[in-house]
């Protein structure tokens, strides 16, 4: 017999502001806890150095997760020049250390210039990525290091927007990239370039796919409404699972046609998209999951949400 889970069905997506020394599943064990969710899950980790962006999903929307993997993101980031860590950001033992106080503004503007568009980039060992099946930082943690593989990734937007020198100077970067791009990498790369070393000592996510900061609630706020039992505003709070697919083209579909999609049948539509994946709603707007369409045309269900639980 399969086991019952605990908790209510909460449908819908967070967009979480992480706080500072907060991993990402803390974060979310903490929002599930509050929300008193029988599933939830987040969509891409955040150092928990980090602080920013962190959008989670519950319930159905969880089926929708892969978008927001896959999405592109943006940042807010300081480097420390002269600086070089273990892990390339503040949490980790230094490694060498050098006087940077010729590095100037317009040295850092001309060096970033090489890692705007598409560059390969070696991931931390401190990285999430796993090898062997192993997370490469579980290896690093116990002192080992290996060879990894450079994966290409696409650097969008990539802005200076702050120098202060000295000894050690800070800048602000600000950057737009594709998904897999490691902000430490990209440090470290710059501190290479320079010739100093350098490391990440802030890292603030400001957009994941189409959520911005903007979007975003803390943990505290949902704790003193929770608190307060003010639940019917902790669930306001929750977004559409389709505006996680904002990027997809949208397919409505008769009463009839959602019917068949439903039971797992592709369905003709009139002036549908050429290929790809699409969203597919009713002609009344009621929104029921993903489809693609096929090479004669109909949309087949591919990704659907379950209603009336």
């Amino acid at each position: 017999m399969a086991r019952r889970r605990r908790g209510r069905p909460v449908d819908g997506i967070l967009v979480l502001d992480k706080p500072l020394g907060v991993s990402s599943n803390q974060a979310l064990q903490i929002a599930k806890r509050l929300y008193f969710a029988a599933k939830a899950g987040h969509t891409g980790s955040l150092d928990p150095l980090a602080t920013g962006v962190l959008p989670l999903c519950f319930g159905e929307a969880t089926k929708f997760s892969q978008f927001l993997l896959d999405a592109d993101k943006a940042y807010q980031s300081t480097f420390v020049l002269g600086i070089a860590t273990a892990t390339g950001d503040a949490e980790g033992e230094v490694t060498a250390t050098a006087d940077a106080s010729r590095i100037t503004e317009a040295d850092v503007t001309q060096a970033l210039t090489a890692f705007r568009g598409e560059i390969e980039q070696v991931p931390s060992m401190f990285s999430a990525i796993k090898q062997d099946g192993k997370p490469l930082y579980k290896l690093a943690r116990q002192g080992k290091e290996v060879e990894r593989k450079a994966r290409r990734v696409v650097i969008k937007q990539l802005e200076l927007r702050a120098f202060r020198g000295g000894s050690r100077p800070e800048v602000d970067i600000y950057l737009e990239c594709s998904k897999g791009t490691y902000v430490r990498s990209v440090a470290e790369d710059l501190g290479r370039a320079l010739g100093c070393g350098a490391h990440v000592s802030a890292l603030r996510r400001t957009r994941a796919g189409p959520f911005g900061i903007e979007d975003s609630v803390g943990l505290s706020t949902l704790e003193a409404l929770k608190s307060n039992e003010r639940l019917a505003e902790m669930d306001a709070l929750l977004l559409p699972a389709d505006t996680a697919l904002g990027g997809l083209p949208l397919v409505r579909l008769s009463e009839s046609g959602g019917f068949y999609i439903r039971q797992g049948q592709p369905v003709q539509v009139p002036n549908a998209p050429c290929d790809g994946m699409v969203r597919v709603a009713l002609e009344s707007g009621e929104f029921l999951g993903v489809g693609e369409i096929l090479d004669d045309g109909r949309v087949a269900p591919r990704r659907l949400i379950v209603t009336g639980r």
